[in-house]
């Protein structure tokens, strides 16, 4: 086997190595430097928000978020179950419980369940949401933009104002995703709840190896996220700390890559979708096999490219070893949060779809750098495989 297909890998073509360079010069390497705050003003720029706050990883931005929505260990958190497990463990962090809701064909949080779950298993208590089972306080929910789709977020916010809960969106891989018409035209995944994060691992449309950004319009939140993240000091020069706060500050080293990678995000959108294209054409007519399409009314980053297997002959694991053996990474979509170790026994509410789409949804090679000759070998070698009997 000579050729090899990964996943999802980064592109580092641009200025990367010459500011990475310069902080190396600059000897400013660790989480003070000028980089850190041109990351942070690049990212605000792109999603049209005053201020971001640069952290550690996605999951210490929605650690953060947590704290900044004010969850305490007494509380319940809505959270879907279709996503990747660092979504939910924050809640966890905090010593709340989650309460799992359901996917839509989207695979994000489906909104009519939510308020389902919201009218039923619940109960508003003046302007305080309460879990009537449990009597547990709801104060919060973390919505997921889904590989690069958006979740309903009208009708989500909609709900969410009825039922007096904070909003944080989890656009971890949504950067750069946006409604391009409707009451929200123009306006960014991550910049629509009480708080956005963001997330820069390497497998993500812009990269810094690991690293994340916090967003929202309203200041004091941010004012606050700054504080926690620097370890909550009150007076520096004295070490004096009014509160818990955490070693969550990026690096500028980490940054100087993130620069360079926001130079380009809009031509990193454009590859994606172009790639996008070029797949639905290639795989377009092969028996059983779909693609997995992007909300209407939103220009998606298209971080993730989701193949949907149904009426095969070969189970989607045996499709993913058949496609490795042809030097094709592929992999399933994750296992529903709600059945992991963790969180067997938690609150779930009528989860029906996501296990439909767990089984089916295979991931396939998406990077920024694939030539069209990959992409072509890609899909005839999903034709080969899912044909062949």
């Amino acid at each position: 086997m000579n050729k090899y297909i990964p996943l999802s890998v980064p592109n580092l073509r641009g200025n990367e190595l010459k500011y990475v360079s310069e902080a190396v010069e600059s000897e400013w390497v660790s989480t003070a430097g000028g980089y850190v705050n041109q990351f942070e003003t690049s990212v605000a720029n792109a999603v049209s928000v005053e201020r971001a706050v640069a952290c550690q990883s996605g999951t210490a931005g929605l650690h953060t978020a947590m704290l900044l929505c004010g969850v305490t260990s007494a509380d319940m958190v809505i959270v879907p179950t279709l996503t990747f497990i660092a979504a939910v463990n924050p809640v966890k962090y905090i010593g709340a419980e989650p309460a799992f809701m359901d996917c839509d064909d989207s695979l994000c949080m489906d909104p009519d369940k939510l308020e389902r779950f919201c009218a039923e298993e619940c109960e508003l208590r003046g302007e305080v949401l309460f879990h009537k089972a449990s009597g547990r306080r709801i104060p919060a929910m973390v919505v997921v933009h889904v590989f690069g789709n958006m979740a309903d977020m009208e009708r989500i916010l909609e709900i969410a104002d009825h039922y007096h809960l904070k909003v944080i969106e989890d656009a971890t891989e949504a950067l750069g995703t946006c409604y391009s018409s409707g009451k929200y035209a123009g306006r960014y995944a991550g910049t629509l709840g009480d708080v956005g994060v963001y997330s820069f691992n390497g497998n993500k449309i812009v990269t810094t190896g690991g690293g994340g950004m916090i967003v929202s319009r309203q200041p004091k939140l941010l004012d606050r996220a700054k504080h926690l993240t620097t370890q909550a000091k009150a007076d520096e020069l004295n070490y004096i700390h009014d509160e818990i706060g955490y070693n969550y500050r990026l690096t500028n080293l980490q940054a100087a890559l993130g620069v360079a990678q926001m130079e380009q995000l809009d031509h990193f959108i454009e590859i994606k979708e172009q790639n996008y294209l070029l797949y639905r054409k290639r795989i377009n007519g092969i028996p059983g096999l779909g693609f997995l399409p992007f909300r209407e009314g939103i220009r998606s980053n298209h971080w993730f490219y989701s193949v949907t297997c149904e009426n095969v002959s070969k189970e989607r694991d045996r499709i993913i070893r058949e496609l490795s053996e042809r030097g094709v990474q592929s992999r399933p979509i994750w296992g529903l949060i709600h059945e992991q170790a963790p969180y067997r026994g938690s609150v779930t509410y009528q989860i029906e779809k996501a296990p439909e789409y767990r089984k089916k949804v295979i991931n396939i090679p998406c990077s920024t750098n694939l030539t069209e000759e990959e992409i072509d070998y890609v899909a005839e070698c999903i034709r080969s495989v899912v044909m062949s009997v």
